[in-house]
């Protein structure tokens, strides 16, 4: 696990490195991050992140959401998934579907993207199959920009619970 100290001591690359897959197939926002500088702390790192996704242009943003991948992929669909991505699904019980909620996450998912132009997200961290396709249904009755909002925002949770595993808050011992 990263320190703070750790993550401040590094080059721009460095820390671009250890940090750009906390937003999902996005290092620009590491990047921008490793300028400002150091961090006293994860909760500020994680502001400080969040801060360039939401100071990022309208093109930026829609990248970053759409680089996100379906929920439920299988066979083949999960070779594209990043290691956190995969690891998150399976957690939430994605992967171990019955073949009902499979077919319900599919269509789901269909309408979401014919809806709204981009996948659905969600932190599943604590979801099981049935919490989320229940949200997918609530969210479909969303307007657009309400929709994109919430997608951004579920994105920052997703980054907090990435950053939560990969960076301590334990100050070192001295």
């Amino acid at each position: 696990m990263l320190t703070i100290e750790a993550l401040n001591a590094m080059s721009a690359q460095e820390f671009t490195a250890a940090l750009g897959s906390v937003f999902e197939h996005s290092p620009w926002v590491a990047a921008r991050v490793a300028a400002l500088r150091p961090c006293v702390n994860r909760e500020q790192l994680h502001r400080l992140m969040c801060a360039q996704v939401a100071q990022a242009s309208a093109a930026e943003q829609d990248a970053l959401i759409l680089a996100h991948p379906r929920l439920g992929a299988r066979g083949r669909q999960r070779d594209g998934l990043t290691r956190n991505s995969a690891r998150e699904q399976s957690r939430a019980g994605l992967d171990a579907c019955t073949d009902e909620q499979f077919a319900q996450l599919l269509s789901l998912n269909e309408r979401y993207m014919s809806r709204f132009g981009f996948p659905f997200i969600i932190a599943v961290r604590g979801h099981t199959p049935e919490s989320i396709l229940a949200a997918m249904s609530r969210r479909l009755d969303q307007d657009p920009a309400t929709e994109r909002a919430t997608a951004l925002q579920q994105i920052e949770r997703i980054a907090a619970l990435r950053l939560a595993d990969a960076v301590t808050d334990a100050p070192l011992a001295r």
